[in-house]
């Protein structure tokens, strides 16, 4: 069943002018309901491997778009699953940013209200239950719930079944919704195993095929 996501607006890549600011990382507001753990974990082992500045250097090159409310709230766009594993292992870690828009109030609701009209949030819990309203959101990344259906499309995508689709928001969660009608083993965001091969079957079937990135026709499925 594909997701009833709004209309959306591109989110702005920053252009060279664009002046990026440092900003911690825990203190960014999400604007999506869950990840995927499974994903979270593989970043936290990469981040591990370094040390916070060569973390740092590499951040700059990964930018996050923000929203930033008038009281100075800043509301993260993407790059959820990426600073939710840094934090993992590092609470204080700060990463690069840069505003795409001010918003002349600090009203939680109003703030949103902008979000959800740009097509900018995902109000769909771990269990695939929605929309929620958006003002229950978590207002922290460590109080994202953990949706094993988005771990499994990560874990798909990795092996290379399924093509990045970076201009469509929610990609992987669309998939995740997509995978979650139809039946599969039993699984979880710790042990993908059980239902990898059939969800290999199921993202390559022609019954897929009007997914943005199917890879049907090509060697990767075959």
């Amino acid at each position: 069943m594909p997701l009833r996501l709004p209309a959306y607006h591109p989110i702005p890549a920053p252009d060279q002018k664009a002046e990026l600011i440092e900003v911690s990382a825990a203190q960014l507001q999400p604007t999506q309901w869950c990840v995927g753990l499974a994903e979270i974990w593989s970043r936290e082992r990469d981040f591990a491997q370094d040390t916070r500045q060569q973390r740092l250097a590499y951040l700059r090159g990964k930018p996050v778009p923000l929203i930033r409310s008038a009281d100075g709230a800043m509301w993260m766009l993407d790059r959820h699953h990426r600073l939710r594993g840094l934090i993992g292992i590092d609470p204080g870690a700060t990463t690069w940013a840069y505003v795409v828009q001010e918003i002349p109030t600090a009203e939680r609701h109003a703030v949103l209200s902008f979000l959800q009209s740009q097509g900018w949030l995902y109000l769909y819990d771990g269990r695939g239950n929605g929309p929620r309203p958006a003002d229950q959101l978590p207002t922290s990344l460590l109080g994202l719930e953990d949706d094993p259906y988005r771990s499994l499309v990560w874990k798909l995508k990795q092996e290379g079944w399924i093509k990045p689709q970076p201009l469509i928001p929610y990609h992987e969660f669309r998939w995740a919704a997509w995978l979650r009608s139809r039946p599969l083993p039993p699984f979880s965001s710790k042990r993908l195993d059980p239902a990898l091969a059939a969800a290999r079957q199921l993202v390559c079937s022609a019954a897929a095929q009007a997914m943005p990135g199917w890879k049907g026709n090509k060697k990767a499925c075959r």
